[in-house]
């Protein structure tokens, strides 16, 4: 735990009792202050009494003592309303902040040179932040990894030379933290998301920019400037008099990092330098992956990891659950979970990964459904189709070959017999482009059903990194 000592003495109020709003009262408490914790759910705030905290309702209290609200990044900031807490913090002059403000705040009071990495985008983040983390650990840093990605940042151990914080930033969070200062900055992608908590792209765009333009004198902002947004992120960082490191994976860039085949390069004054080499990286296969490595491998490289580690350290790195995760293979067919493929965006970027591929799709649709995929239609050798969009994608997917098999449970031991009989190299892929709330309660749980069926097949062999 970090314990926060920068409002020690004071009285501050925590809204949002989930597992960073309680670890921020465990650190408030720690570092001196004294919380009052508020919640709409009587079970939460149940759970913070008997954890000996102050809870109350909010609006029955005065907000004169209170030295900040520290707010849960779930709850509306701005759009499209102000969350009651938030007015009532503005009418007091109180200030509104998360948890990854108190965060930066502890380290530059007593580690201000402590490497700190902040990972943001659209998509692609849990994969950075991962690898990021997976590269440092290779080159012997002790790695706290968190935020976005799962344990709340306050409950990490506290700042220090050889520790390197790493942490994916939603949206949510850099609007929460407005000192955001890391040591090295990442944005990967800006793309349509979140418009309802943000009123428009526009300032979505502009929350995710402030995560670069932040970074510390002498850090570095690693941009994607791939889309129109981040590109204008990259030249306002530099405008802001900060070293920033460009990416693409679209087009070669005279200085800064690029794509050429399957090896990342880097482009200077001086010419052209390898910089890692992706080929056989089942892990970090396709071009989307390419930009988190190539993002992640200059994170390592900006914080002093040798070229030899980091791609060793590339070679090595296990990749996410249900995220083009590898699961087995038999004979000549692998299979791939990609449970996380919940829109055809992020479908379209697995099925652009593979040739043959014995394709399960649907769950609970989206908007648009998979008509923006049809570039990929000549990848597909047979579509298996399940849940509640199984009819609507059979329609979309008028002369690909394939079958309504309405469950995983018929539709992964049928994908798997056609693509062994079919022979030669061949995926069984599930990305489903669908939420899974129709047949089961998240992605977490669809994707492990599917590792299941799979790992139960005669014959597969586990798929190692």
């Amino acid at each position: 735990m970090i314990p926060v000592t920068c409002f020690e003495g004071q009285t501050v109020a925590v809204f949002g009792l989930g597992g960073s709003g309680l670890a921020s009262c465990h650190a408030l408490k720690a570092g001196g202050a004294e919380v009052v914790a508020g919640d709409d759910s009587a079970e939460r705030l149940a759970q913070a009494a008997k954890a000996g905290f102050i809870t109350a309702d909010l609006r029955s209290v005065s907000w004169e003592n209170f030295a900040a609200l520290i707010l849960t990044p779930g709850v509306p900031l701005t759009h499209p309303a102000p969350h009651w807490t938030v007015e009532m913090a503005h009418k007091a002059g109180v200030e509104v902040i998360g948890d990854v403000e108190l965060f930066c705040r502890e380290r530059r009071r007593h580690a201000p040179s402590a490497p700190f990495v902040a990972i943001t985008g659209t998509n692609g983040k849990s994969t950075t932040t991962a690898l990021t983390a997976h590269l440092m650990r290779e080159a012997g840093f002790d790695v706290q990894m968190g935020g976005n990605i799962g344990t709340a940042i306050l409950s990490l151990e506290p700042p220090a030379a050889r520790r390197v914080h790493v942490i994916e930033m939603s949206s949510y969070q850099i609007d929460l933290t407005p000192s955001l200062d890391p040591s090295v900055g990442i944005l990967l992608n800006v793309t349509e998301d979140h418009i309802d908590r943000h009123g428009s792209i526009e300032n979505y765009a502009e929350v995710k920019e402030r995560l670069v333009v932040g970074v510390q004198r002498g850090g570095t902002a690693i941009i994607g400037v791939d889309d129109d947004f981040s590109a204008k992120a990259a030249r306002n960082t530099e405008l802001a008099g900060k070293h920033v490191v460009t990416v693409s994976v679209q087009r070669r860039l005279e200085d800064g990092v690029f794509l050429e085949g399957e090896t990342i390069v880097r482009g200077a004054a001086g010419g052209m330098a390898k910089l890692a080499d992706l080929h056989g990286i089942g892990s970090l296969r396709g071009r989307h992956n390419a930009q988190n490595a190539a993002c992640a491998a200059s994170a390592a490289l900006a914080l002093g990891v040798p070229f030899d580690v980091m791609q060793r350290g590339l070679r090595s790195f296990p990749g996410l659950a249900h995220r083009m995760e590898q699961v087995g293979r038999k004979g000549d067919v692998l299979f791939v979970n990609d449970s996380k493929g919940t829109n055809a965006d992020a479908a379209g970027r697995a099925l652009s990964s593979f040739n043959d591929i014995y394709w399960i799709a649907g769950g609970k649709p989206k908007s648009g459904g998979i008509e923006s995929l049809r570039e990929f239609f000549p990848r597909i050798r047979k579509a298996y189709l399940i849940g509640e969009a199984a009819q609507e994608f059979s329609k979309t997917l008028e002369g690909v070959p394939q079958e309504i098999s309405g469950t995983l449970d018929e539709a992964v031991p049928h994908a798997a017999r056609d693509a062994e009989a079919a022979g030669g190299q061949a995926v069984v892929l599930l990305s489903p482009a669908c939420a899974s709330f129709d047949q089961f309660p998240n992605f977490e749980v669809r994707g492990d059903h599917f590792r299941k069926l799979v790992m139960a097949l005669s014959g597969i062999a586990p798929v190692k990194p």
